[in-house]
């Protein structure tokens, strides 16, 4: 036995965390999102918190040696048995390259990309609905997880805001960012047989278990 893994590619608001959260609950993988991993950081105020924070606030991709460094220090956490899930990484070229060598220096396998597809206009409502409690950061969505009060955290009471890269104008730079830096990664793992597409704009349910049988 060795490491394994399986990435979650997608634009913003494919669904990606939601789907990893599902597979989580439903197998033996260790859910890496560079997504959460970068926040804590910002939260934090580490110093590569506050440097990955400038890009992400004007909807630009962190580089690749911050994601790096996050994700590296992750694998360390895990056995030499250990079965990873890697949430939007990688998600550029060079990104996937670096991790295809450090997977070879370990001995690793990368058995699936799940590329998860939605329109723009999915995007659009997903992410410009969510909310976040300022103070618990429980998670709400204005039309698909609605609070009982409006602008109210349901958990603490805690006012609920929406997150500065979840701002009409972030998303669609966001959007644009994703096609034009991922579209050589989707090339490269389609050569390598190991894309597979996978419409996630329906229900969450049919999308888990199309994914679920995939992997089975």
């Amino acid at each position: 036995m060795s490491i394994q893994a399986i990435v979650l590619l997608g634009a913003p608001g494919a669904g990606k965390g939601t789907m990893a959260e599902a597979i989580r609950g439903a197998t033996a993988f260790i859910h890496v999102s560079t997504g959460d991993m970068l926040r804590e950081a910002i939260n934090a105020g580490t110093p590569v918190g506050r440097e990955a924070e400038v890009f992400m606030r004007q909807g630009a991709l962190v580089p690749d040696e911050v994601i790096l460094k996050i994700v590296m220090a992750r694998l360390e956490q895990g056995g030499p048995d250990a079965l990873y899930m890697f949430d939007g990484f990688p998600r550029t070229l060079e990104q996937a390259r670096l991790m295809d060598a450090e997977f070879t220096r370990r001995g690793a396998k990368l058995s699936h990309v799940f590329l998860l597809d939605v329109s723009r206009a999915v995007s659009l409502e997903r992410l410009g609905g969510r909310r976040i409690c300022r103070r618990c950061g429980a998670n709400f969505h204005v039309r698909n997880i609605p609070p009982k009060k409006a602008g109210i955290c349901d958990n603490c009471g805690g006012e609920l805001s929406q997150r500065p890269d979840d701002s009409r104008a972030t998303i669609l730079k966001r959007l644009e960012v994703f096609q034009q830096q991922t579209a050589g990664l989707v090339a490269y793992y389609e050569k390598r047989g190991l894309l597979q597409r996978v419409d996630s704009s329906g229900p969450r349910d049919e999308t888990v278990a199309d994914i679920m049988k995939r992997l089975q």
